[in-house]
């Protein structure tokens, strides 16, 4: 989901970190009285979409991993995932299909329930039997099924070898719910979240806020430094900077725009500090098979041809984000610079001999959609400019709609969009998370893409290896495909900006490797 602005990254392949102190004699990092101050208020401009893990494979997962726990997680510092609920977790054969797990002692529910094997096995089983539209059911593909023994060991068999089936389970969508709370076959749908992770859901009230307090039954890795954390939920980010300024929240960790960005950089007395990291979010659009001319591989590819990344970088988001030519970010092993290898830069010449030798000579029609309300104050400013763009090489008559997250998302599960533009921060930080999700029958988008030697050979080939470094050409084949067929067309790579009061610490070991906020390291400092 792009514009996803976070603290600093914590994955060693992207170990690149700048920081700009707004606030002399003070830094983000320093330490303090994890007690003191009230509850820490954050901001941001994602609001989750449903509180039940079973439906939301998005930025819901942000209140996910506060309120939730998963078998495996990311202690700080921490790159591969290692335990939190389960005491151990490995997998017990050489060809990585099958997995064994063992529970911590004693865990319990915030209710009082007991959290045991048959929990984890009920959690697992009802996102692939509810199988919600944008649930997290398709990351389960390898998996045949779960079997437990005892209250503490669960055993997943997978129909095939994958390597990366542990950094499955330890993203917040395998996160485990109370079976007394939560329906088998249908979504929980009141506002209430029953979990075992380091705060207890107190109080949501929809797009406005989330009130987390402290769950003293909670077992795990998490080193709480505060006991309260209240998150807000922001329109834009004008709106959460004002706010910020105002002292009405702590913290914003996404959603900042680059205007935002740009005053707080030359601000030098405003209390507050800014943050500026490295990131994976990526920006790309999506072509819906079923619309007749999104269909033509001709019509894609001319508009691959056209698109001036490097405008939009500049022009738009003020150099806060950097051209992307591949689904895969830079920093992740297997990246490649597919679109630019096959299209170069933009030529309006280019363009049109590719929609003319397909017998295409009429300006093309088509109509770009966009979320009026999800990945940042730009995205309006970058759909105008690629309707400039489209429209002034004289082959195409772009039309432009828009709609609030909540409906942009049933539109396009319904294939109501012939192009529309998405936004991705990975699962887990491999290449494969930005392959995978995109393709096959059933993916994230809600639109098929077979991809049929990406899905049966080339992920299959890759996730048999353990060592990730010996993925690299398939991931550098399956790129190659994505570049060619066009459906999908990358945009620009975001780099992560985080505002803070002056008083705020604990920042940089906020996040996970998905980039996660973790809002139990943050606190309030005592002294100067």
């Amino acid at each position: 989901m792009f514009n996803r602005n976070r603290f600093l990254r914590r994955v060693a392949a992207i170990a690149s970190v700048s920081s700009v102190s707004l606030v002399t004699g003070c830094g983000l990092l320093s330490d303090g009285d994890p007690g003191s101050g009230g509850p820490i208020v954050v901001g941001t401009t994602s609001a989750p979409s449903t509180l039940d893990p079973a439906g939301a494979w998005d930025g819901s997962w942000e209140l996910y991993r506060n309120i939730y726990q998963t078998l495996l997680a990311y202690p700080n510092g921490a790159t591969t995932p290692q335990p939190d609920a389960a005491e151990s977790c490995s997998f017990t054969d050489t060809s990585s299909r099958t997995y064994h797990c063992t529970l911590r002692k004693g865990l319990k529910f915030v209710d009082g329930d007991p959290l045991t094997a048959r929990a984890v096995k009920y959690s697992v089983d009802r996102i692939r039997a509810i199988d919600a539209p944008g649930g997290p059911a398709g990351l389960l593909g390898s998996l045949d099924r779960v079997d437990t023994s005892g209250d503490r060991d669960i055993v997943f068999h997978l129909g095939k070898p994958d390597a990366t089936f542990p950094f499955v389970l330890a993203t917040p969508a395998l996160s485990i719910v109370d079976p007394e709370d939560y329906p088998a076959r249908a979504l929980r749908k009141d506002a209430g979240a029953d979990g075992s992770g380091p705060y207890r859901l107190s109080s949501y009230q929809e797009e406005r806020q989330a009130v987390l307090t402290r769950n003293d039954s909670y077992q795990g890795f998490a080193k709480r430094q505060n006991d309260a954390v209240t998150i807000r939920y922001f329109q834009d980010s004008a709106g959460m900077v004002a706010a910020l300024r105002a002292k009405k929240i702590d913290v914003t960790y996404r959603g900042l725009a680059a205007g935002d960005i740009l005053a707080l950089q030359q601000d030098n007395d405003s209390g507050l500090q800014l943050v500026d990291g490295a990131g994976t979010d990526i920006s790309y659009l999506v072509f819906d098979p079923e619309d007749p001319w999104a269909d033509r591989p001709a019509v894609r590819r001319a508009i691959a041809q056209l698109v001036d990344r490097g405008a939009i970088a500049h022009k738009v988001y003020k150099d806060t984000v950097d051209p992307l030519y591949s689904m895969v970010p830079k920093g992740l092993t297997g990246h490649t610079t597919a679109f630019f290898d096959d299209y170069g830069d933009p030529s309006t010449a280019k363009a049109r001999a590719l929609l003319q030798a397909a017998g295409i000579r009429q300006k093309v029609p088509l109509t770009l959609w966009y979320t009026s309300d999800r990945y940042g104050s730009e995205t309006a400013l970058m759909f105008k400019e690629l309707k400039r763009q489209l429209e002034g090489s004289g082959l195409f008559t772009v039309t432009l709609e828009s709609r609030p997250w909540k409906t942009y998302v049933v539109g396009y599960q319904k294939g109501e969009y012939p192009v529309f533009g998405r936004g991705w921060s990975p699962d887990f930080p491999d290449a494969d998370n930005f392959i995978a999700p995109f393709t096959g029958e059933h993916n994230a988008l809600g639109t098929s893409y077979p991809a049929k030697e990406i899905t049966g050979k080339l992920l299959p080939h890759s996730r048999a290896r353990g060592d990730r470094a010996e993925t690299v050409d398939d991931m550098a084949r399956a790129q190659r495909i994505l570049a060619t067929d066009a459906r999908l067309l990358p945009l620009w790579q975001g780099r992560q900006y985080v505002a803070a009061s002056d008083d705020i610490a604990g920042g940089e070991q906020a996040l996970d490797p998905s980039t996660i906020m973790m809002m139990w390291t943050l606190h309030r400092k005592t002294s100067w």
